[in-house]
Order: C-alpha cells, then structure tokens, then sequence
C-alpha cells in the first residue's frame, strides 16, 4: 500500500475495526466526490454506520482521513492496473486504465483544497504516491506499445498530463460523458500512427 506523509508501527486490527476503517474509507471517498472541502466528518460517520469517536480512532484528523481515501485510490489504479493485463489484451487493458484514472480523479478534485494545502506544507510527502502513479501508467502503457497497439513516444507522465487537463475541465470526471468521451480521444491519439494500425 502507499503511504503517504509520516508512519508509525501498525499493530494488527480486530475483524471488526478493519471493518469500520473500511466502511469509514467507503463513505468518505463518496462524500469527498459529493461535497469535497465541506463534507461533514460527523455525516461520514452516521452514513457508516459508526459513532464519531471511531472515526477519530482511526483517523485523529481530515487530513488523516483525506490522506488515506487519497492513498487508498493511488493503491486501486496500481491493483487495476495489474488486473486488466491479465483480463484483456494490451490495448483494451491500457483503455479501461485510462477511463479507472477518471474515477480517481473525481475523488482527488473533491479533495482538491484540503490535498493542495498539504501538498505545501509537505510537498516530499506526495513523491511515493506519485511515482506510484506514474508505474502504474507505465505497466500498462508498455505491453500495448510492445505490441504495437500505440504509438512508442508518448511516456507515462505524457499520458498522466492528458488525462489529469481532461478531468480538470468538468467538476465531476465520473459522472461526465463529455470526459470519458475525450479519454477515448486520447487513447484513439495513442493508437494512431502505431505500428499494428499502419
């Protein structure tokens, strides 16, 4: 998992913790994307189904509960990213990556102000999750350019560059058309002039 900003020693949680931080985790990636800065950590705890002080058992601060929804999403697109390679071939694996990014992103943009902030309290904080990003674009965009599917020069930050303008144009990436449509975009410009397409 990546983890970001400072750690501690982690002794093992009961089935039941593990069950409410992940509940906690759940509710508060959907109330991020819902209502960004402004979601209620007292909602995010009645909509799981928890009383406050768990809540702050598992995260003391928002910006511990703001770093670990952002961690958990970093994780996902490494996990999915592995996933698709061995459910699709190359090219699809990279496309369905690319439209996973914009659910990502719809959390990141709710968390925008509160990640900004602690972005320049603790910019060295950020650099693990970033470089996770960047090889997970990497894993999936290498196969389909080995297998001739797209284009050979355009790299992972290229890609990463593309998708993250995309997603900043509307105020919900996930639940716009208009942006899965431009990702399509993007990836069919990945595709053109590839070697399997001359």
């Amino acid at each position: 998992m990546v983890s970001v900003g400072s750690t501690t020693d982690i002794k093992p949680m009961r089935a039941d913790a593990a069950r409410n931080r992940d509940k906690l985790l759940r509710v508060a990636t959907q109330a991020f994307i819902d209502r960004g800065a402004e979601a209620s950590l007292d909602q995010i705890a009645r909509d799981a189904g928890v009383g406050i002080g768990t809540l702050y058992r598992h995260f003391p601060t928002r910006e511990d509960l703001v770093m670990a929804v952002y961690a958990r999403q970093i994780d996902s697109l490494r996990e999915r990213s592995q996933q698709l390679l061995a459910e699709y071939e190359p090219a699809e694996a990279l496309h369905q990556w690319m439209l996973g990014f914009v659910d990502f992103y719809a959390v990141k943009n709710g968390m925008v102000t509160l990640l900004r902030s602690m972005m320049q309290a603790s910019p060295d904080a950020f650099a693990e999750a970033r470089a996770s990003m960047r090889e997970s674009a990497e894993r999936v965009l290498r196969p389909a350019a080995e297998a001739g599917a797209i284009r050979s020069d355009v790299g992972a930050e290229e890609v990463l560059r593309a998708l993250g303008g995309i997603c900043l144009a509307g105020p919900n990436p996930s639940s716009s058309d208009a942006t899965r449509t431009l990702v399509d975009l993007v990836f069919d410009g990945l595709r053109y002039g590839a070697p399997s397409r001359a």
